[in-house]
């Protein structure tokens, strides 16, 4: 499958960086596949970001090719609480959702290294959208 466009904000691109310069790929192993996410999305000022787009602290509402919808909020790891409505950004498909937009589609890992796509229907929260430059 092919990776879609990312749109990312200046912001959120700043405060990754920020937190990949302190771990090493023997505590975040998925730090090289954010980074490379950070390096082919376009970077935005907040302000400019689209209402549809999955930035930090955004609430997606997703659905499987089986027809199941669910709804998860993607977080910086200072916020992953082990709620099962949030997702960190260092989770394999954290880093994924960043910067995609609704009608996006992604391949989402499941038991057994087995994968099931599933798309982005929409973005129900996003602080940007709303107004929250600081989030």
């Amino acid at each position: 499958m092919k990776l879609p466009s990312i749109i990312i904000t200046q912001q959120d691109a700043d405060r990754l960086e920020a937190i990949l310069e302190r771990l090493s790929e023997q505590t975040f192993p998925g730090k090289e596949r954010l980074e490379a996410e950070l390096d082919r999305a376009t970077i935005v000022s907040a302000r400019d970001v689209p209402a549809d787009i999955v930035t930090m602290n955004s609430t997606v509402l997703f659905r499987t090719g089986e027809g199941k919808e669910f709804s998860l909020k993607l977080v910086y790891p200072k916020d992953s609480d082990g709620s099962p409505d949030n997702i960190s950004i260092l989770a394999p498909v954290g880093s994924a959702l960043l910067g995609l937009k609704e009608g996006d589609t992604i391949s989402w890992p499941i038991n057994g290294g087995a994968s099931m796509d599933v798309q982005v229907i929409r973005v129900t929260e996003q602080p940007e959208r709303d107004g929250n430059f600081a989030a």
